[in-house]
Parts: C-alpha cells; sequence; structure tokens
C-alpha cells in the first residue's frame, strides 16, 4: 500500500509533449497540447485511484445497512431502473494503458492493464448479464462503433483468461511498477492481487459449478495450489488516504450523512445477536441513549430503522431519537481507513467458502477464523475517532476477537451443514462490507441468500439492471439481440436472472 496524494495527471500529460516541431506539414499541423504518448506510469496513478475509490452510498442501502428518512430510496426498496455505461469511460482510460505499456513493450504495465479491464468487466457484467466485451472500445482502431453483445458465460471466460495472462506476465519477471500508489511499485503484490482476484470471480460463479466448460472447482484450486495469493494484512488492495486536498476520504465533510441518512436494522440487529464490537465502530449511538447515559460499547445503545417500513414512519423514530446514524468519524476524520477492492479477510472467506464446498483441501474453520481476526485487525490499525472520546482499537483488540469467535452465532463449530457453514461466511462478509467493497455484499446476497434482508412487497430483490437507454437509442439491434438471447424479447427487466445466478 502506498500513501500518496494525488494531483491531476494531466497537468503531467501536457509537460510530455512531443518534440520539437520540424518543418514537415503533418507536424505543424499538430496541435501541441494534445499529447499522443506519455509513459504509462502517469495514467496508471489515475486508472489505479477511480478503481480504488469508494463508491458511495447506494450499496449500502439495497445491502440494508443505511436507510433514507427524508425521501424514498431506490436502492432502499429495490425499485430501480436503469444503470449507465459508466465504466467503458473507464476502460477507455485502461485501453490507453494498455497502448501506451505496449508502446514501450512493458509486460508489467500490460499486466496492470489486464487487471482492470477484468475488473471493469467483472463489474459490468454483474450489473446488466450480457455486455460488449471482444468488439468493445475498438471504435478508434477497427471503426466498431455498435459493438456486438458477448454471452454473459463469454465475458466471464474472458475475464479469467486476462487475469491468468497477467498473472503470467508478472511472473516472467516484472519492474519495479512507478506511479503505483497501492502496492507502491511491488509487482510481487500486484501478483497476489490478480491470483486472489481470480479466485473471487470464481466463486461469484459457484452456481456454475457443474460447467465443464469452467471447471470451476479444479481451476480453483490450481490457482489456490500453484500460485501467490493473499496471505496477510499487508497484501490489502487498498488506497490508503491523506489530509490533503484531493486525497481526502471521500465521504470526509459529507452533508448526506448529516440529514435523512440512519442505520438500516438489519445491519444493527444482526451486529446485536452476534455481539459483535464493530457496531461501535461503524454505528453512532442513538440520541436517546446518548442522553441516557449509555456508553459507545454498550450494544442496547443502537437502533436501526426498518427498510421496508414507509420512510415517513422510519423518519419517526429517527426524530423521537430512537435511530442510530453512521459513525461520526466516516464524516469527520479527513482520512478514516482505508478503502479495499480486494482485502486479505475476503480471500479467507473466500477459501473457507471453497473447503466447505471441497473444492480445496482445506480446513475451512481456520480460514473462517483467520477472515474474522483479520477484519478485527483492519478495524485496530485504522479506525480512529476524530473527538479524541473513544479509543476505538481496544473494541477490537485480539482478545476481542478472540472472544468473538466463541459466541454462539459466530463459533464455527456450530455449523455442521454446508448451508449453515455459508451462512456463517457470507454473514461476516456482510459485516465486513461497510464502506468496503461496493456492490459486492448484494450479489453474495444475491448468490447465497445469506443474508436474510427483509423484502418490500414489491417482490424479491432486483438480479440486475435495465440497459442504458443510449444502447436502445444508438446500438438498438445489439442490445435487442442481447435482450432476446438471455430473457425473451422486449424482457430487460430488473428481476430478470442473468446466467450467473442459474
Amino acid at each position: 500500500m502506498r500513501t500518496l496524494k494525488i494531483t491531476s495527471v494531466f497537468v503531467s500529460l501536457i509537460v510530455l509533449t512531443l518534440a520539437a516541431c520540424s518543418k514537415d506539414l503533418s507536424e505543424i499541423n499538430e496541435n501541441p497540447n494534445n499529447v499522443s504518448e506519455t509513459h504509462p506510469q502517469l495514467l496508471l496513478t489515475q486508472v489505479a485511484y477511480n478503481a480504488f475509490g469508494v463508491e458511495g452510498t447506494g450499496p449500502m442501502y439495497a445491502g440494508r445497512m443505511l436507510v433514507q428518512t427524508d425521501g424514498e430510496n431506490n436502492g432502499q426498496y429495490y425499485n430501480w431502473d436503469r444503470a449507465s455505461f459508466g465504466e467503458y469511460g473507464d476502460l477507455r482510460n485502461v485501453t490507453k494503458l494498455m497502448e501506451e505499456a505496449q508502446r514501450i513493450e512493458s509486460d508489467t504495465y500490460i499486466a496492470l492493464a489486464m487487471f482492470f479491464r477484468a475488473y471493469y468487466f467483472y463489474k459490468l457484467t454483474l450489473t446488466f448479464g450480457d455486455i460488449p466485451y471482444s468488439e468493445a472500445l475498438q471504435g478508434e482502431n477497427t471503426n466498431i462503433f455498435l459493438p456486438a453483445y458477448d454471452t454473459q458465460k463469454q465475458v466471464f471466460q474472458g475475464i479469467l483468461k486476462e487475469l491468468e495472462e497477467a498473472n503470467a506476465l508478472l511472473a516472467s519477471g516484472a519492474e519495479l511498477i512507478a506511479g503505483d500508489i497501492i502496492f507502491n511499485g511491488d509487482p510481487a503484490k500486484w501478483r497476489k492481487l490478480i491470483n486472489s482476484y481470480r479466485l473471487k470471480v470464481l466463486m461469484t460463479l459457484s452456481k456454475q459449478e457443474s460447467d465443464a466448460d469452467l471447471n470451476i472447482a479444479a481451476a480453483f484450486a490450481s490457482i489456490y495450489s500453484g500460485q501467490p495469493i493473499m496471505t496477510s494484512l499487508d497484501d490489502n488492495a487498498q488506497l490508503e488516504f491523506i489530509d490533503q486536498d484531493g486525497s481526502r476520504y471521500s465521504q470526509f465533510n459529507s452533508s448526506s450523512y448529516g440529514s435523512g441518512m440512519y442505520m438500516d436494522s438489519t445491519f444493527i440487529k444482526k451486529l446485536q445477536d452476534h455481539m459483535d464490537p464493530r457496531l461501535f465502530i461503524f454505528c453512532s449511538t442513538t440520541k436517546n441513549a446518548k442522553e441516557a447515559g449509555l456508553l459507545d460499547d454498550d450494544f442496547n445503545a443502537y437502533e436501526g430503522g426498518n427498510p421496508i417500513a414507509p420512510y415517513g414512519e422510519v423518519n419517526d423514530k429517527a426524530a423521537a431519537g430512537d435511530a442510530s446514524k453512521v459513525n461520526a468519524r466516516y464524516t469527520d476524520d479527513p482520512v478514516a481507513e482505508p478503502h479495499n477492492v480486494l482485502g486479505y479477510w475476503e480471500v479467507e472467506f473466500i477459501l473457507a467458502e471453497a473447503a466447505s464446498r471441497g473444492w480445496i483441501s482445506e480446513d475451512a474453520k481456520e480460514h473462517y477464523e483467520n477472515g474474522i481476526k483479520a477484519s478485527f485487525a483492519f478495524y485496530q490499525s485504522n479506525a480512529r475517532d476524530a473527538t479524541g472520546v473513544n479509543d476505538y482499537a481496544s473494541f477490537v483488540d485480539e482478545s476481542k476477537a478472540d472472544a468473538y469467535l466463541l459466541e454462539d452465532l459466530v463459533n464455527w463449530d456450530n455449523a455442521t451443514t454446508l448451508e449453515e457453514q455459508l451462512e456463517l461466511i457470507i454473514t461476516q462478509k456482510y459485516f465486513t462490507s461497510f464502506h468496503q467493497t461496493g456492490w459486492r455484499m448484494y450479489f453474495e446476497h444475491l448468490r447465497t441468500g445469506y443474508p436474510e434482508f427483509l423484502i418490500p412487497d414489491s417482490g424479491t430483490p432486483p438480479t440486475r439492471w435495465i440497459y442504458p437507454q443510449s444502447e436502445y437509442n444508438q446500438n438498438t439491434e445489439n442490445v435487442s439481440a442481447a435482450i432476446e438471447r438471455q430473457f425473451g424479447s422486449n424482457n430487460d427487466g430488473i428481476r430478470q436472472v442473468p446466467w450467473w445466478l442459474q
């Protein structure tokens, strides 16, 4: 990991203009402010910053962590519709990174570009289903401006192939990576991330375990036994923040946290039931609890709002002083904790699930407990009270983690079936997802059914988003073919079930 003040990449790009003009007419007609070539290190900095940043609060409403009291939140009530293809904008920057890496013949930067391609296409296909992949981003070089849609299976196969190739490139001898704000230039840690991400993608496809083309269990076991993966918190794929303009925690001084945003009763109740002291770090005590003199480490000092009740009802509860808000440290601390694209604890939970499913011959309990201990240690190191009142580290120190593992709803020995073990593992993933990893937890809920969420009368949780209107306007033939292939003609609905969930 590396702490770095992010400055504008574009300022640096202007500095690296082409060599002085000659009298050749083609060069005379070039705009000296339009840079056609630059070292990929300058592009990597911004690409990484964009990819590793906090994804906002939207996933936390759908993931039953937050409720809104001053209006109806579409994520909370599961009534969203369209999403955008915004990630393709990020992928254009990744494409430029790839082109510049190829120009200077750097396998290291090519490998990182492959990782970011896999990262963004993974997000896109989970959002929609079938997406443009093999023909995407080809307009500049091949004049393909209306790309065909690949099937979701093809997209996942491509993602796994790109990650495999990225690992191989780094394994063949990688250079120190200039411009790296995540791992301070260490290619070995990038390789661990890439292989761990391969495990994450394969676990996402657990419902397709019987697909002979994918051979998921064997592929997982091969990576686990033969490739480097994350083994400690030092390997976390995270963006750290510092107290300087452009580098502060993304929710610092956010006005939305001070208005209608409160904690979801689902999240608070599960933390209370598990006697989980991370509750004290994530949430603030209710107004009434504070006035009654309850301390921050008192489980009775916290309450949340019902996510499926009318927002006015939740507003009344909040106005009465009986609803907790997000812990003020998230808006008062300009640094807060780093944001993880993939944390070591998640890798341990993935390994625990793989062991439970029989994909690897390992002790599932050990990996499960390692994940919990790693999460506690992460917050022990990073959670700070900006007011100086609380010693948050003491809430989640090693002794608290050891005691927590013996709680009835946490103790691995109490889970004797695969479903019981999955519930333990995914619930712990849920607890580690607060302000971390974006939509990961919502997709985990869709995949496993855990943890159980309250569902509004409008129906089951949506399984995808509707394709952007721009695709209907500009790429009509291809998007229509993709919809018909997946769900039937004109069935572009949010509750249509994509391939990965079938």
